[in-house]
């Protein structure tokens, strides 16, 4: 990797630790390109590349991530959407159900005692949606295997 390249990498890291910092803040991409010193075109194509999706996508999975914290601790779903910065409940809802597979009703309704009893850096890890995970077939009571929450019985 030539200095360009890290400086591009060192500027896209600023990019998404506002985004992780500021997920409930109202962001849009030409904010996070200019924390980026890019053109908001090409730091979109840059992100990308580099992580794998592009800025809203990722922004939208940590208001996701963020709002099953909230909803396991019995915040009710349309204060947990706004809490997250998300304004319409149906394009959360939607989102939502894509990364989890489940809606968010129906997540928030489940036992959560696994992640618990988890240290909080654990179940972060644990809870992450992942879009498009491929289902493990176990049983599951239900519950969506796109996720990666640990099972009531693993957390015996």
């Amino acid at each position: 990797m030539n200095p360009q390249d890290l400086a591009n990498l060192a500027n896209l890291r600023r990019a998404r630790d506002l985004i992780d910092r500021e997920y409930a803040r109202p962001l849009d991409v030409p904010t996070m390109a200019r924390h980026a010193l890019m053109s908001s075109a090409h730091f979109s194509r840059q992100f990308r590349a580099a992580y794998g999706e592009t800025p809203y996508s990722y922004l939208m999975t940590r208001r996701i991530e963020r709002a099953m914290a909230l909803l396991r601790g019995g915040v009710s779903v349309t204060d947990a959407c706004m809490a997250v910065g998300c304004t319409s409940l149906g394009s959360f809802s939607t989102r939502f159900t894509e990364l989890v597979g489940e809606t968010p009703s129906a997540y928030r309704s489940r036992e959560h005692r696994a992640v618990s009893a988890m240290p909080a850096c654990v179940a972060k890890v644990r809870t992450r949606p992942v879009k498009g995970a491929p289902s493990t077939g176990a049983p599951n009571g239900g519950r969506s295997s796109r996720t990666r929450e640990a099972s009531p019985e693993a957390a015996a």
